[in-house]
């Protein structure tokens, strides 16, 4: 059980390295807890609201009582399945936009600008359209793809955005991110194309690349330096042996867990639990960041919406259509139409996403409301609420504990009541005359700054984005855990690669980015030199300092 590289995770980061790394010729071993990702919980788009409340998949993460969210637990689903969370997730695929990049440069990581990792988008991206060719990759793992939009009040929803005065733009992942406009989702012909799906399988095809199903305890540290890695397998405690790096691709929750179960992180913190502490480094677990997002909902007046299937015999339908043809509403995520605008004027890029839905239903299924209904995801993409994740115990079979501290920050409120205003300012477009019957959620009796914020306190929900407990930043910074190339502070031979490195959240859902630091990583792994930048100038609204559309 020895390799040149062993790579604890194997999620959208973990798989893109294990690919790489194997490409070149490296052995590789990938360490995994969770099992296959057959079966079509995983693999129908449509089904997406399952996989990530079965426990055979997820490891069901839960928050601690959130302080300004009245004391509510909330969710926080991690992927347990070979893929990672790009087997449990929504599929949709959202680069973020190209000053959250050079913010990243800004903020210590210099190397991760967007002209330094656009190429990396580039490579390991198979668009599946025509336009804007310097901007998009057409022949990497990754399938990308955009859905039909059939249902009319995909194209009612974009519509309504223009009507509204804001842009309209062809490819939010391209030049242009602000504005109306298709979603794009890694779906291909009509599965779920995961990070498994993209680099982990063929990976393994290889002589070069295996994949050990056992449970990380710790990084194995001797004399300074990473050598392996103290797994639980088959009841019994193992070393796997890294001839030349550990690389951690477990979450941003896991990672930063692992890293303090083997002595890296706050000394306090460390030496409470009884663990002897190999490098003191205060930012292990700090800097916790995700995107929070509501559901504002609108019963519909005509039943042209999801909720025809929404019985035992539409669900068995769209089963048998998606198992014989891979086609019908269960070969689409749903999520076909999206939007990224900015809150108010002098905000220089989107700082709202929306992700638009036929049907008025909570992204885990549990309730429909009101019968034929639609509605839009939407929430603040740059919080300023910042959590921690921290051990529990010094056993590493014990769950971490998980405080996002949500809505600490005053500007959040105001943040989200902006939210509230645009959105339902957008559903009373003409676009949306023939199908909006009256608001469900929040509803018309809530319109106060007050009673938006009691709204908000119940039904705030996480979008399922948590990053940045192992913050990328420069050697010298104390609150920094990884240099740019990724490499633990204080440690020889071991990195961290995934979305807990990230020093900011970036707008949109996280599992492009996290797959691109595993393409960049592996560059960085095989001591090659980075892509060459791409220095494209991305649409920022001319507007911008004057105007919020």
């Amino acid at each position: 059980m020895e390799a040149d590289f062993v790579i604890v995770g194997a999620g959208s980061a973990g798989c893109a390295m294990a690919y790489r790394l194997s490409e070149a010729g490296a052995s590789v071993l990938v360490i995994e807890h969770g099992g296959t990702d057959a079966g079509p919980f995983i693999q129908m788009p449509g089904a997406l609201s399952y996989p990530m409340t079965m426990g055979i998949y997820d490891w069901g993460f839960q928050t601690e009582p959130e302080p300004h969210l009245g004391g509510r637990v909330l969710a926080t689903p991690r992927g347990k399945v070979i893929g990672g969370s790009s087997s449990i997730n929504g599929m949709v695929y959202v680069r973020g936009h190209a000053r959250d990049f050079d913010t990243w440069a800004e903020m210590g990581a210099q190397g991760w600008s967007y002209a330094d990792v656009l190429p990396y988008f580039r490579r390991m991206e198979n668009w599946h359209e025509d336009a804007d060719q310097d901007w998009r990759g057409q022949d990497g793992p990754l399938h990308v793809t955009r859905g039909a939009r059939k249902n009319p009040l995909f194209d009612a929803f974009i519509e309504a955005g223009r009507q509204a005065g804001y842009p309209v733009t062809r490819d939010y992942n391209g030049e242009q991110q602000e504005g109306f406009g298709p979603m794009e989702a890694t779906i291909w012909r009509g599965r779920r194309w995961s990070a498994a799906s993209a680099y982990l399988k063929p990976a393994l095809r290889r002589q070069n690349c295996d994949l050990v199903r056992a449970f990380a305890r710790r990084v194995v540290i001797e004399g300074g330096r990473a050598t392996g890695v103290e797994v639980m397998r088959k009841g019994r405690i193992e070393v796997i042996r890294a001839r030349r790096e550990v690389v951690l691709a477990a979450s941003s929750i896991n990672s930063p867990k692992l890293l303090m179960l083997s002595g890296i992180g706050p000394a306090a913190h460390l030496s409470e639990h009884g663990l002897p502490v190999v490098a003191d480094r205060p930012g292990v677990g700090q800097n916790l960041q995700d995107h929070l997002e509501i559901y504002m909902q609108f019963a519909a007046r005509l039943p042209i919406t999801l909720f025809r299937y929404w019985n035992l015999w539409g669900k068995a339908w769209v089963g048998a259509q998606w198992l014989l043809r891979r086609r019908g509403p269960g070969a689409s995520n749903q999520f076909e139409s999206c939007a990224f605008i900015r809150s108010r004027a002098g905000v220089e890029y989107p700082d709202i996403q929306y992700h638009f839905l036929p049907i008025a239903v909570r992204y885990d299924g549990r309730a429909v409301a009101e019968g034929h209904g639609f509605q839009a995801h939407v929430g603040p993409m740059r919080s300023k609420s910042r959590g921690s994740v921290s051990l529990r115990s010094s056993r590493p079979e014990d769950a971490p504990r998980i405080l996002f501290n949500y809505m600490s920050h005053p500007d959040d409120w105001e943040d989200f009541r902006a939210c509230v205003s645009l959105t339902r300012e957008i559903f009373a477009q003409p676009a949306f005359a023939p199908f909006v019957k009256h608001e469900i959620l929040p509803g018309p009796a809530v319109q106060s700054d007050a009673e938006i914020d009691a709204f908000l306190r119940n039904h705030v929900e996480s979008a399922y984005h948590p990053c940045g407990t192992v913050r990328m930043g420069r050697r010298d910074d104390p609150m920094a855990v990884v240099d740019p190339e990724a490499r633990v502070i204080g440690v020889d031979g071991l990195r961290v690669a995934d979305s807990s490195i990230f020093p900011q959240v970036t707008n949109g859902n996280l599992n492009a980015p996290s797959i691109m630091v595993g393409e960049k990583v592996a560059d960085l792994l095989l001591g090659r030199s980075p892509l060459p930048p791409e220095n494209l100038q991305p649409w920022i609204n001319p507007r911008w300092q004057v105007s919020q559309r």
